[in-house]
């Protein structure tokens, strides 16, 4: 065990956060902390790492555990120091090994002869060698890579960074600290898809443990293998992906429903008996003696799903024409930054659109363009009947802070009387007395909450949102999606949250080369469509430069195929592409086969029996000239399919 909770009590005043709470991280173990907004999540990282101490219980830790922890509160650290530099605060012990060497260099050119400065010169420069400290810079820079930064951002001063940028370059000093346990807090709220696929593959090789909070379904699912949820004041454990996790907890609670319902049988059961036979001397005995079994009798509790739900129903006064809006012509640049160059886009009646892609490719500002709130060269037409309505993050910075929630919305312009308005603001989990609080004194997902409501209570049938689903939790994020696959009108998005993207949208937007591209399809469609892409440019990385005279002819044969001739095509690519696969296994069982011997040829064992060594050593020949006529072969059946569905 490197660090864990035994029979924990956490209490905030009156309010119980967990009771009776026992968990153990163990070695190589990747969890998810889940739970609905307010459970306590964050607390209980805060109990792990000792800024909280348990009401009850204590919190066990190894010797020589060292933890990371990643949270809101570190964007408080500032610093002039170049990014680069922060990071590399990560190898403590290696910058101070690079000064003793340059000081103990120093005093040996004044006296080369001193023996106990030359053997304390000799020990730093092994001990750097042994933590491989002349790699650092190079692995921080591939970590910022990682993480989005370009290589002219590593010399730039920290400070000159904006908070989700600042919280990145802290992610990257964590991940190069390598501590044996990593707890993060919503770390990818502050990241694009590609830094999130990235964090993603680096943390499925990482040789520690990491316990995740996160509403990123598609990244838990990625990334864990262990679930732990807080629910009712417990921590319940569930060995598996978030799926599983879904999955085993409606069984769990039909389960113990069943046992409630069949236990509640027996019990009336027992007391219509003893009910019919108290007064009966013969059978009073009997009675008494099942009512001793009954108050003795380990009660089975009623089961209901305890969760807050966001209930959001749109409603659209008006019917927009065919387009809703058209960009023409349309650029922008900041500075020396282009974001778009002459590029068009039309949103059409019935479009749900997902507008993804790396931060600082423009995604926000092609938004405010749509929504007519950023200056651009170019034309904009807006189309007929069109009533839009924007959600981004400022608007929670707009929100009037000395207003109450009910006030707030009562200067929406929604014309909704006081009832309507806080029966809408239960839907957002504001109840009673809630729709009083300032908003000043609300969290940063309350805060959401009522900045969406805005939205909504607004009647719009075209929808501009940026991020609606941070700081939302995942059954919030859900519920979102149900309430607009359910919308009539048409919406354009920016998300990070791939399972949000996956469930709400019907086209994907990009910008590429400065461009709008559009891809007629939802997000998995899409993400199918590059990797196929992608295979192809890298088995066959330039045809179009060697070949480009074979282009015509393709085009002309494009139309008769609609025949037999297309029939045995299609039959012939079906064949090729089976044998492609055959050859995809065989490829790889050959590859494992030589990575076993390789790893036998580094046992020095084998060499002291010439035998044992010539025999492998005639293996290992015979793997890689079965290799290299697999991938010879692999190569001449990928053209064949390539020509065929050319």
């Amino acid at each position: 065990m490197l660090i864990g909770l035994q029979n924990v009590t956490f209490e905030f005043g009156a309010r119980v956060i967990v009771e009776d709470a026992t968990w153990h991280i163990q070695p190589g173990e990747r969890i998810g902390l889940v739970g609905y907004n307010g459970t306590g999540k964050s607390t209980i990282l805060k109990v792990l790492v000792g800024e909280y101490t348990p009401s009850k219980g204590s919190v066990e830790k190894g010797k020589d555990t060292t933890i990371g922890y990643l949270h809101q509160d570190l964007l408080s650290f500032d610093t002039n120091d170049n990014i680069t530099e922060v990071a590399l605060g990560a190898f403590e012990r290696v910058r101070q090994l690079e000064k003793d060497i340059e000081q103990l260099g120093s005093e040996l050119e004044k006296d080369p002869e001193n023996e106990d400065l030359l053997i304390r010169y000799t020990d730093s420069l092994h001990e750097l060698d042994v933590l491989d400290g002349y790699n650092i810079h190079h692995k921080a820079e591939e970590v910022l890579h990682g993480l989005g930064f370009s290589n002219e951002d590593l010399a730039r001063p920290y400070k000159e960074f904006s908070g989700g940028w600042r919280m990145r370059v802290l992610l990257a000093k964590m991940i190069l600290q390598q501590p044996d346990v990593l707890l993060m807090d919503e770390p990818t709220n502050h990241l694009d898809l590609p830094s999130i696929e990235w964090l993603e593959k680096y943390l499925l090789h990482y040789k520690g443990s990491v316990v995740i909070v996160s509403h990123d379904k598609f990244f838990l699912n990625r990334m864990v293998n262990k679930i732990v949820e807080v629910y009712q004041q417990e921590l319940h454990i569930y060995s598996g992906d978030y799926n599983y996790y879904e999955q085993e907890k409606a069984l769990r609670i039909e389960m113990q429903q069943k046992a409630f319902e069949n236990q509640q049988d027996y019990i009336r059961q027992q007391e219509r008996f003893i009910e019919r036979f108290k007064a009966k001397a013969s059978k009073a005995a009997q009675a008494q003696s099942i009512q001793k079994r009954l108050d003795k009798l380990d009660k089975v509790e009623d089961v209901q799903l305890e969760r807050p739900d966001l209930r959001i129903n749109f409603q659209l006064e008006k019917v927009p024409g065919k387009v809703l809006v058209a960009l023409k012509d349309v650029s922008k640049q900041f500075g020396n930054i282009r974001i778009l160059s002459h590029t068009d886009a039309e949103i059409e009646r019935g479009d749900k659109i997902a507008l993804i892609g790396a931060n600082g490719k423009g995604k926000s500002t092609a938004l405010r363009i749509v929504g007519g709130t950023e200056s651009f060269e170019g034309e904009r037409v807006w189309g007929h009947n069109v009533e839009e309505s924007f959600y981004a993050q400022h608007q929670l910075e707009a929100l009037t802070l000395t207003n109450t929630i009910l006030e707030e919305l009562q200067q929406c312009g929604s014309k909704k009387t006081d009832v309507e308005l806080r029966s809408l603001l239960g839907a957002f989990l504001f109840g009673g007395e809630d729709v009083e609080k300032k908003i000043r004194v609300l969290s940063g997902g309350e805060k959401a909450r009522v900045a969406l409501a805005k939205t909504i209570v607004s009647k719009a049938n075209f929808l501009i949102l940026d991020e609606p689903t941070n700081h939302l939790d995942m059954h919030s994020v859900e519920l979102l999606a149900e309430a607009l696959n359910k919308y009539a009108g048409s919406y354009i998005l920016v998300s990070h949250d791939r399972y949000f993207i996956s469930k709400t949208a019907n086209k994907i937007w990009e910008i590429v080369d400065n461009k709008i591209k559009e891809f007629k399809g939802t997000y998995q469609e899409w993400v199918e469509w590059n990797e196929r892409m992608a295979k192809q440019a890298a088995a066959n990385p330039a045809p179009a430069a060697a070949e480009p005279v074979k282009a015509a002819p393709v085009v002309k044969e494009t139309k008769p195929q609609q025949t037999n001739i297309d029939r045995e095509a299609q039959k012939e690519l079906q064949r090729q592409q089976r044998k492609l696969a055959t050859l995809e296994t065989d490829i790889n069982k050959a590859k494992t086969e030589k990575q076993r011997i390789e790893d036998s040829m580094g046992n020095p064992e084998i060499y002291a029996d010439k035998q044992k060594f010539v025999t492998l050593e005639n293996d290992y020949k015979k793997i890689q000239e079965q290799l290299n006529a697999l991938n010879k072969e692999y190569e001449t059946v990928f053209e064949k399919v390539m020509e065929l569905e050319g």
